[in-house]
């Protein structure tokens, strides 16, 4: 044992102290006495092969868990199979993160995983508090020595670290935020989980902003600028400033009912008149908010940008006949409607009602002659409907995506596959678009809490704007409609849109639902959902029904 360091029993856990700093854990093995384990043999000339044993899983975990509590960051390393990134990590746990002790307790090993629990006491500047998390590690053989190892990665400190991030203990880099909705009511990720990595993001970046003090906390710095970090616990609290967001708490709490249906889902909602977020959630509800940040093909929603584009071009209005054949090649790729249906002299709003992929990938014939049918959807995009414009909403959010298309890209872009990407809440923005007139680019703190820059639009044309209304009232209360049996029950005046997005690799389409109601518009994706109105469709409505 190191100089300075002695043992002793506590409540059957030993408890090691070094320089008056206490650290408790296992100390069954060779880690902290000295003894064998009886797990390998040094002395063997050639390394183990094979499945580490039970008996290898449950000493290695004991000894890197001994050797951890004992803040003995040298000895943890060696017995991971990465000791240059363990070391520091570990170390970093007693300095770092100032943690004065630690009793971690192992139970029972399940195959080669050991799961555990961390009791520990951070203390910085003589302010003390007890901190409990449980995590576990993984023991596999190592490839060169054949020695049994803990296989490294951060989360075996603790579940939410990662490599890029490190724990911290200090005064707080920003203060608190106490978060409100529109009305004043308290935001916690207590109450809306969905909600978590927004307001520790709008933390980090108007915690300055508002009239706070900060605490004494410990965190994980995420080591990016961009990305927000995650607090673990409050040593001492400061005093938050109030944050007034665009939330309304109503909604949110509808919003938050409603993903949890699914295992993947998420929701966004927005005042078509003002652009103000009223809900974001996510199920699960994980750091990464797929509401705002998600990359997806947004399937037959999409259709509101192609039919805008369709009238754009005067390739066609809501009441022109259009063809809807069962399927349909372009670009050398054959394209069917969902169980080969077909409208026989129908309208556009027909096609839209029912979704017909065919009669919008037709309009590819036309726009080839003007030369545009690569480029003409994402210009509609961006000019009516502000996609891939800079969006500043005041957290981290993806702006849209619909790129120049080449070759059978394109017709698949008009139905919203190929390479368009977009989130829950740029799809959302396309039905308050449609339902207001114009673009207001979605926003959830004000602008001039940090005079940011808003994206804009040109307004859609008059006839452009009335169409597209006329296309999704039809799509959410005709007897054919897509869209009608989710929107039964949902107020007028309203409108909707179904899309599924079909993905390589995935034996069911995305679920994808748009829709409006009253001030309020909502955008759902259900992964592997199926039909935009069998998931997503009763997500977007318990939604719209709560505005």
């Amino acid at each position: 044992m190191r100089s300075g360091v002695k043992v002793s029993i506590v409540g059957g856990v030993f408890l090691v102290v070094a320089s008056g700093v206490g650290y408790g854990g296992y100390n069954l093995w060779n880690g902290i006495t000295g003894g064998d384990s009886g797990v390998e043999n040094r002395s063997e000339s050639a390394p183990r092969t094979g499945p580490v044993t039970p008996d290898e899983v449950t000493g290695t975990a004991k000894d890197f868990l001994a050797a951890w509590a004992a803040g003995e960051s040298d000895r943890a390393a060696q017995l991971t199979n990465d000791p240059v990134s363990a070391g520091p990590a570990v170390a970093g746990y007693r300095e770092g993160a100032k943690v004065s002790k630690a009793v971690i307790t192992p139970g029972a090993a399940v195959g080669a995983k050991v799961p555990f629990t961390v009791k520990a006491t951070v203390t910085y500047e003589g302010v003390s508090k007890d901190w409990s998390y449980a995590s576990e590690l993984t023991v596999l053989r190592g490839q060169t020595t054949g020695r049994p190892l803990v296989k490294w990665q951060p989360a075996v400190l603790h579940p939410k670290l990662t490599a890029a991030g490190t724990l911290r203990t200090g005064v707080a880099k920003t203060a608190e935020v106490k978060a409100v909705d529109q009305d004043g009511v308290e935001l916690t990720a207590e109450k809306y989980p969905s909600l978590g990595p927004v307001l520790a993001e709008l933390r980090k970046r108007y915690g300055a902003k508002v009239d706070g003090t900060p605490g004494v906390e410990t965190w994980i710095d995420s080591g990016s600028e961009g990305v927000a970090d995650t607090p673990l616990l409050v040593l001492r609290k400061g005093k938050p400033g109030t944050l007034r967001t665009t939330i309304d708490a109503d909604v949110q709490a509808a919003a938050e009912k409603a993903v949890k249906q699914y295992d993947r889902a998420s929701v966004a909602a927005i005042e078509p008149s003002t652009g103000a977020i009223r809900a974001v959630a996510n199920s699960p509800a994980t750091e990464f908010n797929t509401a705002l940040q998600g990359q997806q093909a947004p399937g037959s929603t999409m259709k509101i940008v192609t039919a805008a584009m369709m009238m754009e071009h005067g390739l066609a209005t809501p009441t022109t006949r259009v063809e809807c054949p069962p399927d349909v090649v372009s670009r050398s790729r054959t394209f069917q409607n969902l169980g080969r249906f077909s409208i026989a002299d129908g309208t556009l709003t027909d096609a839209f009602s029912r979704s017909c992929n065919t009669a919008f990938i037709k309009a590819i014939t036309k726009l080839s002659d003007k030369n545009v049918a690569d480029t003409a959807l994402g210009t509609t995009a961006r000019r009516w409907f502000g996609i891939g414009a800079e969006w500043n909403i005041g957290v981290g959010a993806w702006d849209g995506s619909v790129p120049e298309s080449a070759g059978s890209e394109t017709p698949a872009s008009y139905i919203g596959q190929g390479k368009i990407t977009m989130s829950a809440l740029n799809v959302a923005s396309l039905s308050a678009t449609a339902k207001n007139g114009r673009f207001l680019q979605p926003y959830l703190v004000a602008r001039d809490l940090d005079d940011r820059e808003f994206a804009t639009a040109e307004p859609l044309p008059g006839e452009v704007a009335t169409g597209l209304r006329r296309m999704m009232k039809a799509a959410a209360t005709t007897s054919q409609g897509t869209a009608t049996k989710a929107m039964a029950g949902v107020p007028s005046p309203k409108g909707a849109k179904t899309g599924s997005a079909e993905l390589d690799g995935q034996s069911t389409s995305n679920s994808w639902f748009t829709g409006y109601s009253g001030d309020l518009a909502a955008a759902a994706v259900v992964q592997a959902g199926g039909h935009g109105g069998d998931a997503a469709g009763p997500v977007v409505a318990r939604v719209l029904k709560a505005g």
